[in-house]
């Protein structure tokens, strides 16, 4: 009943499945702000652990997570933007291993009371579609470009593990409006708010208020960058505050 229920409303969501041309970003556009320099992690920090050094490297315009770096015992690298941000358009390209997972977060809260991203920040999934079995279960709700456990993506427009993929992510909450562009194709949209929205959220895992009771109520937060175990790459990282 609640996969039936959800489907439906996803298609309600999505008003197209026309493809729609990227937004190309000028690169002399001063409304852009890049959040990556290329060789450092300038400007990020691990998740509640600020100062504490990373298994995330930075080199030739590449903010890459291997996980065979990660020392023994030390589980915790999700990594977040040190500024908070409200409504946006975050530009971003990411690159999965194969059969790989990860995930792009925004909203995230730090300090007491928050001991994992996924409890304050929704997630926009990444995800090696061709192997990775959260693929292949339907309704699609884990496949790549998803938010995460509420709307599946109209349709498939990942590419393979490998190679490189473009998400432009619009956070708009004076709106109340919420889009993932995958490569060109707008493949998501949802609301911030309101009854759809809580809706969305107590059909989904997130609706344990016990663990998730701060999941997207507040407006401003960091940009986090998921630690799953898996090999991970991202690059070119842009905002642009709305």
């Amino acid at each position: 009943m609640k996969k039936t229920f959800l489907a439906l409303l996803a298609i309600g969501l999505m008003s197209s499945n026309t493809p729609i041309k990227e937004k190309k970003i000028p690169a002399d556009d001063a409304k852009w702000e890049s959040l990556f320099d290329g060789e450092t992690l300038n400007g990020w920090h691990r998740f509640n652990r600020k100062g504490v050094k990373s298994i995330w490297k930075a080199k030739n315009g590449i903010l890459s997570l291997d996980p065979k770096l990660r020392p023994k015992g030390d589980y915790i690298h999700d990594i977040v933007t040190d500024k908070t941000y409200k409504s946006f358009q975050l530009s971003i390209e990411w690159n999965i291993s194969e059969g790989g997972n990860s995930g792009i977060f925004w909203g995230v809260q730090e300090g007491e009371g928050h001991n994992k991203p996924y409890t304050s920040g929704p997630e926009i999934q990444v995800l090696d579609n061709e192997r990775h079995p959260d693929a292949k279960a339907n309704p699609k709700y884990h496949q790549a470009g998803a938010l995460y456990d509420m709307v599946q993506p109209s349709k498939d427009v990942c590419k393979p593990a490998g190679e490189w993929n473009h998400v432009l992510l619009t956070i708009d909450h004076n709106k109340n409006e919420g889009s993932v562009e995958l490569n060109g194709t707008k493949i998501v949209e949802f609301p911030l708010r309101g009854e759809v929205w809580e809706t969305l959220v107590s059909n989904s895992k997130f609706n344990d208020d016990c663990n998730y009771k701060y999941f997207g109520k507040i407006k401003s937060g960091k940009i986090g960058l998921q630690d799953h175990g898996d090999k991970v790459s991202f690059r070119n990282i842009k905002i642009r505050e709305l």
